[in-house]
């Protein structure tokens, strides 16, 4: 398993999360809550990074902690941060993941391939290891069949 301990992603709400529906919350994206869960259980410090303010902001922050997420800072590099206005809000990560991006969001089963190339595959190769060991046991204990027994 890939360990993104310290590694921070900022994450876009609307158009992200979410279907574009500002300022309402729109549909969820398929398969967000379910990457972002994966990406937090791999260590990734998330943090959600959107246009909101206030309200708009509490509703989206409630949403996704219904949803399961609890985001390591909103809208800030850090949870402690104090937001000064005259300095810029841009966000100090690792990674961002947003509609926004040149092309536009992939969708979140994308991202996860682009963030996380080798997992599939490195899978269906433990996969195939564990069936050869059992097939090795197998024949060590019960001999090897002939292609005429049954």
């Amino acid at each position: 398993m890939t360990d993104l301990t310290n590694i921070k992603i900022a994450v876009d709400f609307d158009g992200t999360i979410v279907e574009h529906m500002y300022p309402e919350i729109g549909k969820e994206k398929l398969f967000a809550f379910q990457t972002l869960r994966e990406l937090e259980k791999k260590g990734a410090k998330l943090i959600l990074w959107t246009f909101r303010t206030g309200k708009e902001l509490e509703d989206a922050v409630e949403y996704c902690r219904k949803n399961g997420i609890e985001f390591y800072a909103v809208n800030k590099n850090y949870p402690e941060e104090i937001v000064d206005e005259t300095v810029s809000r841009k966000i100090d990560a690792d990674i961002y993941i947003d509609d926004k991006n040149i092309g536009g969001f992939p969708g979140w089963s994308e991202a996860w391939q682009i963030l996380f190339p080798y997992e599939l595959l490195q899978i269906e190769t433990e996969k195939r290891i564990a069936a050869a060991r059992i097939n090795k046991i197998k024949r060590f204990f019960f001999g090897k069949k002939r292609k005429n027994e049954k």
